[in-house]
């Protein structure tokens, strides 16, 4: 019998963030390919939707509330996920979000920044990793191996114009994707995994308002974006399903401490 290095059946991969667009696509997909999710987010309508719609598919899945910047809250998730399941295999940090008063308008300059709104941002997507993390990580060292999926962002690898806030915090996420990677495989060994995804540019709730105008059409930012794309396109939130499963997978299991980019060419094009 042929061995699949890419099979995730059975599986227990936790998600944060998970009721968000990209998450959801994560969870659902995760789910169909055999492994049991665990989703996690503060949005308990959606997250409980979202638990009985991969059910319904025949798949399984489980939803529990949650803060990401709370450890109380997240060793409480911890202890009821190892009572469902008994480990925790994967974890991928899926949440995060960015906000109006940490970016800077196109006629505003970087004397404008609010920083009670930098520091959410901030706070959000980097300790909303690293506590998560923390957390999580514990119960795989106990396991004696564990995988970590980062979602950093485009923002992390090059300064992107007016998202001073969320292109800090990502490419700190970056910087920590690195370091764990070396904590945790030269104290705890070689079963140890983190590596983190680069989405470059997708259209979802919390950038549709900078790229797309009210009618539907591509704000200026947008067009320019496209124009050093060499796909001449948007992502699609399904186009990050691909590189999840592989890093989710034995298919990497030599694979750590890495920034896996999904940008249609963004970072690699210049004129």
């Amino acid at each position: 019998m042929k061995t699949n290095l890419f099979c995730i059946e059975g599986k227990v991969i936790v998600i944060t963030g998970g009721c968000g667009i990209l998450g959801k696509s994560m969870a659902v997909y995760l789910a169909e390919q055999g492994a049991k999710v665990v989703i996690l987010d503060r949005e308990e309508e959606k997250g409980l939707a979202l638990e009985e719609e991969i059910k319904q598919a025949g798949n399984e899945a489980s939803f529990f509330l949650t803060d990401v910047l709370n450890k109380e809250v997240l060793e409480k998730n911890k202890n009821d996920i190892l009572a469902r399941y008994g480990r925790i295999d994967v974890l991928v940090n899926a949440a995060g979000e960015n906000m109006p008063g940490a970016t800077i308008g196109p006629e505003q300059t970087v004397f404008d920044l609010e920083m009670d709104a930098f520091r959410k941002v901030v706070d959000l997507n980097l300790f909303g990793t690293v506590l998560p993390t923390m957390v999580f990580s514990k119960a795989m060292v106990e396991n004696k191996a564990g995988n970590i999926i980062n979602i950093a962002s485009e923002s992390a690898l090059r300064p992107l114009t007016r998202v001073a806030g969320y292109g800090a915090a990502k490419a700190a996420v970056a910087n920590f994707t690195k370091y764990m990677a070396g904590e945790l495989a030269v104290k705890f060994g070689d079963g140890f995994r983190v590596n983190a995804l680069a989405p470059g540019f997708f259209i979802t709730d919390q950038n549709r308002a900078l790229l797309t105008n009210p009618d539907g059409s591509y704000t200026d930012r947008a067009r320019t974006i496209l124009a050093h794309t060499p796909f001449r396109r948007f992502g699609e939130a399904d186009e990050l399903l691909g590189s999840l499963h592989y890093l989710s997978s034995e298919a990497s299991k030599f694979v750590t401490g890495t920034i896996l980019v999904i940008d249609g060419g963004f970072d690699s094009f210049s004129i």
